[in-house]
């Protein structure tokens, strides 16, 4: 009955703790950073031809995108639940901003569309934080 005995407690609670992502967390932000790379390319090519300078860009922002929402996953879980809901406010609001700055309209409407998804996102956030707390 080897195989029956009880682990630590201790041992157990770490190991638990260290995989604690599933594997949407890994995915998900890979496949949205693939949807914005794609699309911020598309805006920035402005209805020309694709050359190799809007698929690097396309693939910069992606992956820029990606790496700071998977960040945000791993670090997020250890903040406060306001700062938390903020912080993931602030990233929607300024990608949704800065995409719509490529559009070449003015920068004050991409500076209230910002504001307007980084208010929108963050308060879903607290809420989804906030309903679902420990």
């Amino acid at each position: 009955m080897a195989h029956a005995a009880p682990t630590a407690l201790g041992r157990h609670r770490q190991s638990a703790n260290m995989t604690h992502l599933s594997k949407g967390a890994y995915v998900r932000p890979l496949l949205l950073g693939l949807v914005y790379g794609v699309w911020a390319a598309f805006m920035k090519r402005q209805m020309g031809p694709v050359d190799a300078g809007n698929v690097f860009y396309g693939i910069l922002c992606g992956v820029l995108f990606a790496g700071i929402m998977f960040a945000l996953a791993r670090i997020g879980p250890r903040l406060k639940r306001e700062v938390h809901a903020a912080a993931y406010g602030a990233f929607g609001g300024i990608a949704v901003g800065y995409l719509h700055s490529l559009t070449n309209q003015s920068i004050l409407k991409a500076v209230v569309v910002g504001l307007a998804v980084a208010v929108g996102v963050g308060a879903i956030a607290f809420y989804r934080y906030y309903t679902h707390e420990d």
